[in-house]
């Protein structure tokens, strides 16, 4: 049995020209495939939902059959299409998200953990370097110098986040000891956090970041700027991570004032 087609009009407006070609934006089919990666990591394109037939495609798109096919065969080696014998192309299904509540300060490795899952980190940046103004006043800082440590952070091989973490020399004075968890080593020093107040922003990946998180250019993503503190109030971490919008939910529990 087929799955969904996006016949007709409004189905048809996703895959023509004027919704994803723009001049010196990279060749055609490049551009083909980030709009229609993102058009199902958005849920535009639905799990199961029939592609046009190759030639059928192109002439929507306004491009030529070999265009289609290389899109195509990008979509598919990404996981995000698969290919029927007899029947086409379809919307492959995606693993559910990863559901993160709010309310429990927890480290990435600690999280994957709980989920069964095995977590890895490549060390993009590491040292001390003088802060930025964003640094200072999330820290309570002035002048001196602050350990840095930037992360992209995977879970089963898969990239999950990038991750930029800024503390106190006196609370990290040694930030080349941090391989996979931030707050283990903290713990150990007596240091870690014990909460934490946390922004959430909607953005669009930039190319680097779109590149490393394995995502097509200007994917939407998740922002989350975290500021952790002792028990005496101090600030002592201010964290901004990445996150992919499509494998993560932020889940928060909300209480009516007055009940339990």
């Amino acid at each position: 049995m087929e799955g969904p087609r996006n016949n007709g009009p409004e189905g048809d407006s996703i895959y023509a020209a004027a919704a994803w070609f723009r001049d010196g934006r990279g060749p055609r089919y490049v551009q083909l495939y980030r709009h229609l990666a993102s058009a199902i990591s958005s849920g535009r394109l639905e799990a199961d939902t029939q592609l046009p037939p190759e030639r059928d495609l192109a002439e929507l798109a306004d491009v030529s059959r070999v265009t289609v096919r290389k899109a195509v065969a990008e979509l598919v080696a990404d996981g995000l299409l698969e290919q029927r014998r007899g029947a086409g192309s379809f919307v492959r299904a995606q693993a559910p998200k990863l559901e993160h509540p709010l309310s429990r300060l927890t480290s990435f490795t600690e999280y994957m953990l709980a989920r069964g899952k095995a977590s890895t980190s490549q060390v993009l940046t590491r040292g001390l370097f003088f802060p930025t103004p964003e640094e200072a006043m999330a820290l309570g800082i002035s002048g001196g110098q602050v350990a840095r440590i930037e992360r992209l952070r995977s879970a089963d091989g898969t990239p999950m986040a990038i991750e930029r973490s800024s503390l106190p020399v006196d609370i990290l004075p040694y930030p080349e000891r941090v391989e996979t968890s931030l707050y283990t080593v903290l713990r150990d020093q007596g240091g870690a956090p014990t909460r934490a107040i946390q922004r959430i922003t909607a953005i669009n990946l930039a190319p680097s970041e779109a590149q490393m998180l394995s995502l097509p250019d200007g994917a939407a993503a998740l922002r989350i700027d975290r500021t952790g503190y002792l028990p005496s109030g101090r600030p002592i971490e201010f964290t901004r991570g990445v996150y992919r919008s499509d494998i993560y939910d932020f889940v928060a529990e909300l209480r009516m004032e007055g009940t339990t």
